[in-house]
C-alpha cells in the first residue's frame, strides 16, 4: 500500500506523528508521502514533535510543488489523509479550490475514487463546516473527528492519541492490534 499523509494548520500535528510513526513500522506500507502545509510545519514545530525524516519509506513533498506523483490521477497511491485538517484545508477541498499540493492532492484522490480520509480536529463547528463535512463525504470522502475514545483506558496522552490513529488505521483496511469494544 502507499499512502499520502498530508498534515494542515490545526493544532493536533501528535495525530499524524503517530499515525506516520504506526504506518512507518507496518509491513502492509509499502511507500508514505507526506506533505506539510505552511502553517502546519510551524505548528508540529511548536507542539515539540520528532522531525519526519526522509528515508527509503517516507517522501516529503513540498505543499507548492505540483510536479510530483501524488498531483496525478495517474499516480499510484491508494489512500490519503489528511491529518489533522484545519476547517480551511476542508473548505477549499469541499469546494475543488485546488491551489496546494494537499488540496490537488484530495481532488485527486475523489476524483479517481480512491479513499480520502479527512481528520477534523477544530471544534466548535459551524453550519459552513457542516456543510463542507456533508460535500466531501457525497463526493466519497470520510470525514473522521480527531475524537479519542476512553472505553480501553489510556494510561497516558500517547495512548488516548492512538485511539483516534488506531480507527484511522482501520478505515484504511490495516492490521493493528487495537482496543475493539466488547472484543478485548
Amino acid at each position: 500500500m502507499k499512502i499520502v499523509v498530508a498534515i494542515t494548520g490545526a493544532s493536533g500535528a501528535i495525530y499524524a506523528h503517530r499515525l506516520i510513526t504506526k504506518l512507518n513500522k507496518n509491513q502492509e506500507i509499502e511507500k508514505i508521502a507526506v506533505v506539510f502545509s505552511k502553517t502546519a510545519l510551524k505548528i508540529y514545530n511548536s507542539e515539540n514533535l520528532p522531525e519526519i525524516k526522509e528515508s527509503d519509506k517516507i517522501s516529503l513533498y513540498d505543499n507548492d510543488n505540483f510536479y510530483v506523483p501524488i498531483a496525478s490521477g495517474s499516480c499510484s497511491y491508494n489512500s490519503m489523509i489528511i491529518c489533522p485538517c484545519s476547517c480551511g484545508t476542508l473548505g477549499r477541498i469541499a469546494n475543488g479550490i485546488s491551489d496546494s499540493l494537499i488540496t490537488r492532492a484530495a481532488d485527486v484522490f475523489l476524483k479517481e475514487r480512491r479513499k480520502l480520509i479527512v481528520v477534523l480536529r477544530e471544534n466548535p463547528l459551524s453550519i459552513i463546516h457542516i456543510q463542507n463535512m456533508e460535500k466531501i463525504t457525497l463526493a466519497g470522502g470520510i470525514v473522521s473527528l480527531a475524537n479519542p475514545s476512553f472505553y480501553s483506558n489510556p494510561k497516558n496522552i500517547t495512548d488516548l492519541v492512538d485511539t483516534v490513529v488506531d480507527r484511522l488505521l482501520s478505515l484504511l483496511n490495516i492490521n493493528n492490534n487495537s482496543f475493539r469494544w466488547q472484543e478485548n
